[in-house]
C-alpha cells in the first residue's frame, strides 16, 4: 500500500510539473542515454535555460500581448 501512494505521488508530481511546464531533467537524461550515448549531455542549467528559451522564446523575442 505504501507503495503505492509513493507511485501514486511521483504520478502527481510529474503531473503537476507538466502543467506549470517545468522540465523533466532526468526524463532527457535517459533519454540521452538510452538513444544518444556517445553524444555530449547538458547540465541542469543548460537544459532548464533550453526549455525556457523554446517555450517562452529567447533573444530578445517576447511572447504574449503586451
Amino acid at each position: 500500500m505504501f507503495s503505492e501512494l509513493v507511485q501514486a505521488g511521483r504520478y502527481l508530481g510529474q503531473s503537476m510539473r507538466l502543467m506549470v511546464g517545468l522540465p523533466e531533467y532526468s526524463t532527457y537524461v535517459a533519454h540521452m542515454e538510452k538513444t544518444h550515448p556517445g553524444d555530449p549531455m547538458m547540465t541542469y542549467e543548460e537544459f532548464f535555460r533550453e526549455r525556457q528559451e523554446a517555450r517562452y522564446g529567447g533573444a530578445g523575442k517576447r511572447g504574449g500581448c503586451c
